[in-house]
């Protein structure tokens, strides 16, 4: 298997060859530590993030195509009226989709991601990134006061550059928490079925079941 360098819109290429999936390593992490309760929902989690995420962007680039300059390369862009919601069972997509081009999209973005494509796993909407910039965004604050003098002008800027500091860190922060946390390549799902489906929340989507498989 071929690690994966790509481009998604203005996002920098992202890579994993730091430290590559592997195609046993859930599966294994689940036979050695089987006795801590939540694991296998946990790690299943992750998998299916994953494959929303990816699903997303292939739905994005069979509506949107576009080509690098002076090549064929197609590449994706993020259709911003599509969102996911991931659970243990699978997940909520949203948006104006037909049901048969979302059957084909979940299949071709599990396809991509276990054959090398891994950056399909990220995406720069994710809710982690917007959860790491106010967990970054805080925490600079919090030190605001311990580190410049008490006083109001001070304070001030300190504030200022916290949460500038912050918006600059948390995008790569983010993605890098999605790739190593929130998110893993989804060689152990299998997709059940496809249905329209309401969401906690009585909102109509399409919902992607999916199951454990070894």
């Amino acid at each position: 298997m071929n690690n994966s360098t790509s481009y998604f819109g203005d996002w920098p290429p992202l890579s994993f060859d730091f430290i590559p999936p592997h195609p046993s390593q859930d599966a294994d992490l689940l036979q050695q530590l089987s006795f801590i309760p939540g694991l296998k929902e946990f790690l299943l989690l992750r998998q299916v993030h994953a494959l929303e995420h990816a699903t997303v962007w292939v739905l994005g680039e069979n509506k949107n195509p576009y080509s690098l300059p002076g090549t064929t390369t197609k590449m994706p862009l993020d259709d911003e009226l599509l969102g996911g919601l991931s659970t243990e069972q699978g997940f909520f997509l949203y948006g104006d989709v037909n049901i048969s081009d979302l059957r084909r999209a979940v299949t071709l973005a599990k396809h991509r991601l276990t054959s090398g494509e891994w950056d399909l796993a990220v995406h720069p909407r994710c809710g982690t990134n917007v959860s790491v910039a106010m967990l970054l965004t805080a925490g600079l604050a919090a030190t605001v006061p311990f580190i410049l003098p008490f006083r109001p002008v001070e304070q001030l800027i300190g504030f200022g550059l916290a949460a500038t500091a912050a918006a600059e860190i948390a995008p790569d922060l983010g993605m890098l928490t999605q790739r190593y946390l929130t998110t893993s390549i989804p060689f152990n799902l299998v997709v059940e079925n496809i249905t329209i489906a309401r969401d906690f929340w009585g909102k109509e989507s399409h919902f992607v079941k999916v199951y454990w498989q070894d």
